[in-house]
């Protein structure tokens, strides 16, 4: 399995902040590694503080669940199946932004946005995780 490099990370972080550029929206962009730790962050000017946290978490959670952060949306509703999921593994986040990155069909890490609404958190990580892939 290829894992991420510095230079991958690097490279997503680039086009992730880029995308954020094009669409006007300051983002807080994460890349971790298929062990969730982080690899490279940035915050823009103008992102919310508050955010830096969550795209870290999102990040996270897309490795921890393998999956995109907003196919847990539907599934951690009340009375869903995973319902709860949020409070586990230190605070997950059900809502989008955090994309997996994958190789070779193996995970190899994942990138988390967050500072805008949940469609440009998408938007962005998808840019960032699409430059690498």
């Amino acid at each position: 399995m290829n894992g991420l490099t510095l230079a991958d990370a690097q490279k997503a972080l680039a086009a992730g902040l880029q995308r954020a550029d094009e669409i006007g929206q300051p983002m807080n962009v994460a890349v971790v590694d298929a062990g969730g730790h982080l690899l490279a962050f940035a915050r823009q000017d103008g992102a919310i503080r508050a955010s830096i946290d969550i795209a870290q978490r999102k990040a996270l959670t897309s490795v921890l669940m393998n999956l995109p952060t907003d196919a847990l949306t539907p599934l951690v509703q009340p009375g869903a199946e995973l319902y709860g999921l949020e409070q586990t593994a230190g605070g997950m986040v059900a809502f989008g932004g955090g994309v997996p990155v994958h190789r070779d069909g193996e995970l190899v890490g994942a990138v988390g946005v967050s500072a805008g609404s949940v469609e440009q958190d998408t938007e962005v990580a998808t840019a960032a995780v699409t430059a690498i892939s």
